[in-house]
Formats: structure tokens, C-alpha cells, sequence
């Protein structure tokens, strides 16, 4: 079922930039393919079209969905016009041989596996033959973490559903774990933590290494300190970049307005999402999976000069 949420044109005549709307060819609408409720992507869908919807005197709408492998089908096939994926889900699909182009880079995605603190789980070796769960079918963690956690050598019996349906299923004990492949804070971990003691499980170096050795294109990550209220260390582990995608055919001028919105209102973007912290000019190097778009590179094209490139 198709799940939209549109975001009212609230006073955009007035807001909007005089020449925002001056290219015929703009669409009517745009749709942001995103993943479910509870998660980073969802919120800062809702940011972005928040945005989007006010600059350019567009109606912007989100699309639920299962995440980075659906939001890249949909905008390849032109059922959405903006989509978020993962660096992995793109080599996955060897995608750089489509139609989907890069817009800008978004942010990391770490891997994180918590547990309840009284749960006698200590390590991800632990989590053999127990219920963890990973999120939507052909979501992110939904791809990576079994296959990651095999080769560990722990099979495990993985739970696939809405953030919000496992967290509430995790709370009363029918799931032992949770693994979550997202942005931080992640929306459905800080509400656990204000709702149950839990616990981090870590991953060792070694651990890190083995787990490279079946995805290469995981990359070193680590969250923060203080990330979650019961986070006192910082949490080594392997994650993946974030990058929003258009079709190759989007107007230019119409990219180039996306990005040019998406780093002007920086600051708004984070109060849709601390994870938008990341969603800066200079973190176009992160993207080394998908052509740029025409437009987008226009826009980096006219900030170089300013140092923006290598300076934010």
C-alpha cells in the first residue's frame, strides 16, 4: 500500500524565492521516498520536505517505505523524484549503470546492536539462534546484519517490521535485540531509552575486520558519546554513507534549487534530525558509488571557489 504524507503549502507564494517556480518544466509535485515511521530517514523526509515544499512553491509529499532498495527501484522507475539510499544499496543493485544521480551526501550510518541491561546477551557472538530485530524487509539492516552476524558465526533469527512495531515487541520481551543501521540519534533507541533500561553491545576490532571481509564497503564508524542518554563510551563499529538520488532526467535548474535549499537551511534540517549535522558541502567525497547529477554539480561548481569544498 502506498503511504504518503503531504506537507500543506503554507504562505509559499510569499516565501518562496521569486524565481524558484520560473522554470516550466518543474514538476507539479514531488515525492520523497524515505522508509518507515520511527526511523532517521522518516524524519528527515519530513524535514527536507518541509523545505522543499516552502522554497519552491512545490507540493512535497514523503513516501513510506522499506528503505534504501525501494526508494532506488522508485526513483529509477519515476515513482519518486528524490529517494535516500545507502552507498551499499547502490553497488548492491550496480546501480551507477542506471538512471538514479547523486544530489548530495547525507550521513553516516552506523551499525548498533542493543540489548535490555538485564539481558545475559555480552556480545554479538552471543546473539546466536536469538531473535534480533533488524528492521523493514530490504531495509538496510535488514540486508547487512545477518549476513554480518554469520560471519561472526552467529546464525540468527532475524525480525523484520516497523521500528516502531519491533521497539514495542523488544519492550515486553519477544525480541532479545535490536540492530539498527541509522542515523543517530535513531528515533526508536531514544525512545527505548525512556522507556526501559538497555544496553550497548560492542564489536571489537577483530570483530570489525571479519565482518569487512563479506562487505568491503562498510567503512570504520563510531557514535559519539552521549549520543543516548546510557551511551558513557563511544561505540566503535562499521557503518554506511547516506546519499539522496534523483532520475538522471530531473530538470537542472530544479537539482540544483534541491541542493542549494537542502545547505542554505542547514540549521532546520538538524532540527528535523541531529544526524542532518553531517549533511554538508564538503561531505560530497563521501559518494564514490553514483554519477552526480548535472545540476548538483552546479551548484558545487559555484562554491568551490569559496573553499566550501574542502573547508565544511
Amino acid at each position: 500500500m502506498i503511504r504518503r504524507r503531504h506537507l500543506g503549502l503554507i504562505g509559499v507564494a510569499a516565501l518562496a524565492r521569486p524565481a524558484a517556480a520560473a522554470d516550466p518544466r518543474w514538476p507539479n509535485a514531488i515525492v520523497i521516498a524515505t522508509a518507515s515511521p520511527g526511523g532517521t530517514y522518516h524524519a528527515y523526509g519530513v524535514g527536507l520536505a518541509r523545505i522543499l515544499t516552502r522554497e519552491l512553491a512545490i507540493a512535497v509529499s514523503i513516501r513510506e517505505t522499506s528503505g534504501p532498495g525501494e526508494n532506488l527501484r522508485l526513483v529509477e522507475e519515476g515513482q519518486a523524484q528524490i529517494g535516500f539510499v545507502t552507498t551499499g544499496a547502490v553497488m548492491e543493485a550496480r546501480a551507477e549503470r542506471g538512471a538514479a544521480r547523486a544530489l548530495f551526501a547525507m550521513y553516516d550510518t552506523p551499525f548498533h546492536f542493543v540489548v535490555r541491561r538485564d539481558s545475559p546477551i555480552r556480545s554479538v557472538v552471543d546473539l546466536a539462534g536469538k531473535t534480533v530485530a533488524v528492521g523493514p524487509a530490504g531495509g538496510t539492516g535488514a540486508d547487512y546484519v545477518p549476513r554480518m552476524l554469520s560471519a561472526l558465526g552467529a546464525e540468527i533469527r532475524p525480525a523484520n517490521g516497523s521500528w516502531a512495531d519491533l521497539a514495542a515487541r523488544f519492550r515486553v520481551g519477544e525480541i532479545d535485540a535490536i540492530a539498527v543501521a541509522a542515523g543517530v540519534p535513531f528515533p526508536a533507541i531514544a525512545d527505548l531509552e525512556a522507556r526501559r533500561a538497555i544496553r550497548y553491545i560492542p564489536i571489537t576490532r577483530d570483530q570489525v575486520a571479519r565482518i569487512r571481509l563479506v562487505a568491503p564497503e562498510l567503512s570504520a564508524s563510531s557514535i559519539p558519546a552521549g549520543t543516548y542518554p546510557s551511551l558513557m563510551t563511544s561505540y566503535e563499529t562499521v557503518g554506511l554513507f547516506n546519499i539522496a538520488i534523483a532520475r538522471q532526467d530531473m530538470v537542472p535548474s530544479l537539482a540544483f534549487e534541491i541542493v542549494r535549499d537542502v545547505f542554505e537551511f542547514h540549521a532546520e534540517m538538524m532540527e528535523a534530525h541531529p544526524a542532518a549535522a553531517a549533511t554538508v558541502p564538503g561531505n560530497f567525497v563521501r559518494n564514490t558509488v553514483l554519477p552526480w547529477h548535472p545540476g548538483a554539480m552546479r551548484y558545487y561548481g559555484s562554491r568551490a571557489v569559496t573553499g566550501v569544498l574542502t573547508g565544511d
